[in-house]
């Protein structure tokens, strides 16, 4: 090989790889919602909109105070404002607010901001009045702005205290002019809620109303802002997934949609608040933000079609919200169970998702045989290799042909080195008579890249990865090495500038460094100098490259 073209063909893959590094970067330490800073101020929201035509899901005050480091209160303060009916079950904790029958306050039982068993648990909704405000609503609109319609403001009547799974509460309120409307809500023993609305009318006159849910989640959050993950609002929409990032509504930009089943929501890496509409059922989708900056929120909500209520007779329809935790095998339940269209795809599997579902399964299936998810990382990359081993095999073969012919190719190089067409004609005789493909040595790579990008992204998108211990020191498998050679490999803790992070590569890092060099040794080296040492730069530079992953 020409060394000016292979020097050429190193630059552009080092150029390849930084550029990987500025497309992917390494991921932080996941921002848990309480430990945001207070980015918006939680105003009250307004009263439902009712203009003339097809009604809207009401939405957030535009015009709350801006200075929301003041009015921040902690969640029991929030949490005592109003009256509430408290849920407790083996994976949710929280309440719902009889003021807006709002579900605000779900606390993940099982999940903890850090790996101290003793950290508090995760939130995934929170109360208006806490740093980051993050809620649902169900209720009706109506085309007639004389009929009284619950609002945020409205104070329900429940008829029980606590809410249980096989244990619904009734909230009920009487508009005063002969519409009486309730909520049925049940949750069950993962994380899906279950609201069942209705209004009975025992007025003289027939009633047109508009069945809507909601979720409107306050202030930007801190997202990891790696293009192999989504975080932001998303749904599917007459089968089609759609995904948007937070920026797509600067300006108060909106996306809207008509869709018979699927699903909206927001999705954060772990954890999402999603409504489910009937399946059966055509609905309007809208995902839209309000207000600006620190005061900026967003909302994703769906409007149902008209019904019109008789006198003597009850109006009803059905709604779920799904608020917790991304666990693949309880997605796939509900799936299942609800009919609910690619519901699956709230977890990000990727374009390779034909790749990355059946690795997930396999690794959890080797979880559960050996209890530990490290232990399964390695086990499986050791699976995956032997499946790829008769095209690695045929790779080596092919690279030792190429080797073999080296003096030969040297050989035209001297003879027709002037003449470049002359040369090629040469070489591919040279190679059609000794029977090698060049091509031969890459091609297998190439095939089994897929199979390697589709196991990364289950090890960094999955839950299920979340602070998995391995030994020693790894106490988090979904977090970069903790020691780390600037803080001595544990020995002491400093404030380490940005512009020195690259090189504050990890004890794992580097023993995977080591042991590609060792591996490399083992390979016959490359006849030319230049090749040689390239290669044996490679290990450094990866070393490097993947050590923040």
């Amino acid at each position: 090989m020409d060394q000016k073209n292979f020097i050429v063909a190193i630059v552009l893959s080092v150029l390849i790889i930084v550029g990987w590094q500025a497309a992917f970067p390494p991921a932080k330490p996941p921002v848990t919602p309480t430990q945001q800073q207070a980015a918006t101020q939680p105003g009250a929201p307004g009263a439902p909109a009712t203009p003339t035509g097809q009604p809207v899901a009401p939405g957030v005050q535009p015009g709350a105070p801006a200075n929301a480091a003041q009015q921040v209160v902690s969640l029991k303060e929030a949490l005592a404002r109003t009256p509430r009916v408290t849920f407790s079950t083996p994976e949710l904790l929280g309440s719902i607010s009889l003021k807006g029958a709002r579900i605000d306050d779900v606390q993940l039982v099982k999940y903890r901001e850090t790996i101290d068993p003793k950290s508090p648990p995760v939130p995934v909704l929170s109360p208006v009045g806490t740093a980051h405000p993050y809620y649902a609503e169900f209720g009706w609109s109506a085309s007639d702005a004389a009929i009284k319609v619950p609002g945020p403001e409205t104070m329900w009547t429940a008829d029980k205290s606590q809410v249980a799974p096989g244990a619904p509460v009734r909230l009920t309120w009487d508009n005063g002019q002969g519409l009486v409307f309730a909520l049925d809500m049940s949750i069950d023993e993962f994380f899906m809620f279950d609201v069942k609305q209705s209004v009975e009318n025992k007025s003289d006159k027939p009633v047109t109303l508009f069945p809507w849910s909601l979720v409107v989640r306050y202030g930007t959050p801190a997202a990891e802002g790696i293009y192999i993950l989504h975080e932001g609002p998303y749904g599917v929409f007459n089968g089609s997934l759609k995904e948007f990032g937070y920026s797509d509504f600067k300006d108060s930009k909106q996306q809207k949609f008509s869709t018979t089943g699927g699903w909206v929501g927001i999705t954060d890496k772990y954890w999402m608040a999603t409504l489910i509409p009937d399946q059966k059922s055509k609905v309007d989708v809208s995902i839209k933000s309000t207000g600006t900056g620190n005061d900026i929120k967003y909302q994703v909500d769906y409007v149902g079609g008209g019904e019109t209520i008789a006198p003597g007779t009850t109006g009803r329809t059905e709604a779920r919200l799904f608020a917790g935790a991304k666990i693949v095998r309880i997605i796939d339940s509900y799936t299942e169970k609800y009919g609910i269209e690619k519901f699956d795809l709230t977890i990000d599997w990727g374009w390779f998702w034909f790749f990355t579902k059946p690795l997930f399964w396999l690794l959890e299936w080797l979880y559960v045989q050996l209890g530990n998810f490290g232990l399964s990382i390695l086990v499986l990359t050791v699976i995956v290799k032997l499946v790829f081993f008769p095209l690695a095999n045929k790779s080596y073969a092919a690279m030792s042909k190429m080797k073999a012919l080296q003096p030969e190719m040297e050989k035209l190089k001297e003879r027709y080195g002037e003449d470049r067409q002359r040369m090629n004609q040469e070489l591919m005789q040279l190679y059609r008579r000794e029977k090698v493909n060049p091509a031969a040595g890459c091609l297998p790579i190439v095939v089994q890249i897929p199979v390697f990008f589709a196991l990364y992204k289950v090890l960094y998108t999955t839950i299920e990865m979340r602070h998995q211990p391995f030994y020693g020191w790894i106490k988090d498998l979904a977090a970069p090495d903790p020691l780390t050679i600037l803080t001595g490999f544990g020995l002491f803790q400093w404030q380490i500038p940005e512009i020195l992070h690259f090189f504050n590569i990890g004890l794992w890092p580097i023993i995977m460094g080591v042991t590609m060099y060792l591996q490399q040794k083992l390979n016959p080296q490359p006849t030319d100098p230049v090749q040689a040492r390239v290669f044996q730069f490679l290990p450094i530079l990866f070393t490097f490259m993947l050590a923040p992953f």
